[in-house]
């Protein structure tokens, strides 16, 4: 069992352990009882405040997001976008659907913002761990619903509040390689905020939040790695706080404080 033991805040022990035998998701499967089979077939005991981190590409893949190239005919933008890159024009179409706007482009690579908000390459499409040679996932219309089903069914089955985050890659301005952040949540509130304390030192903090629900999303990649097969984290002793109407949109910027759009 891939697992990882850190400390937090307070000197709190947290425990991050991949869920075993997660089978291959099809198409229109109950991904929350799926992962309730794999919690009973781990053995695990599921506690209050446990987090489920769970990878966006099994969310895509049972809610049907997957597509084949082969059935997209891409439009003369797309087409031209693609001229000169090494860019499949039908992926270059996708990208222009699932896209509120196209943030940057340059040297074949597309820089967008989805529907949903999120600003990152290629809206977010790929086609790593998806079967098929022509086929890719789109993101999940709305993951903080996708999260919310899970949960109500955990929930239900063993009468404990627990959080859930799905998570996704995402490379990052001026950092090289990218790191797993959250793209929905329920159940926990993402923020953690630190305005009005104080340090140390006696200075007053006015700005000071935390993002832990990318935190956490970041730190479940430890166990479940890329390329493992393991889509489903549990966390254990994160001292969440508890948040009914927790939301994916409470984590990105409004436009008016965003110094670089």
């Amino acid at each position: 069992m891939n697992e990882y033991v850190g400390t937090v805040m307070k000197n709190q022990n947290i425990n991050i352990h991949a869920l075993e035998g997660i089978p291959e998701i099809q198409s229109g499967d109950d991904l929350g009882n799926i992962i309730i089979a794999g919690l009973k077939k781990n053995g695990s005991i599921v506690k209050n405040g446990d987090v489920f981190v769970i990878a966006q590409k099994i969310i895509s893949k049972a809610e049907g997001r997957v597509v084949d190239l082969d059935s997209v005919n891409p439009s003369e933008l797309a087409k031209t976008l693609s001229v000169g890159h090494r860019r499949d024009p039908r992926h270059t179409e996708l990208i222009l659907r699932e896209s509120k706007r196209i943030v940057r482009m340059e040297r074949g690579i597309i820089i967008s913002e989805t529907h949903h908000g999120f600003k990152c390459a290629n809206a977010g499409i790929d086609a790593s761990n998806v079967p098929g040679a022509t086929h890719v996932a789109l993101l999940p219309i709305d993951p903080d619903y996708s999260a919310r089903i899970i949960r109500t069914l955990i929930q239900e089955k063993y009468g404990v509040n627990v959080g859930i985050i799905i998570s996704d890659t995402f490379g990052r301005p001026w950092r090289s390689a990218a790191v797993n952040v959250a793209i929905g949540v329920a159940g926990l509130n993402p923020i953690i905020s630190y305005v009005g304390g104080s340090d140390e030192y006696g200075n007053k903090l006015h700005t000071s939040e935390i993002n832990v629900a990318d935190e956490l999303a970041s730190a479940a990649e430890l166990v479940t790695g890329k390329l493992d097969g393991k889509p489903v984290a549990v966390i254990q002793g994160f001292p969440i706080e508890i948040m009914e109407n927790a939301s994916i949109r409470m984590l990105i910027r409004d436009p008016e404080k965003d110094l670089f759009r």
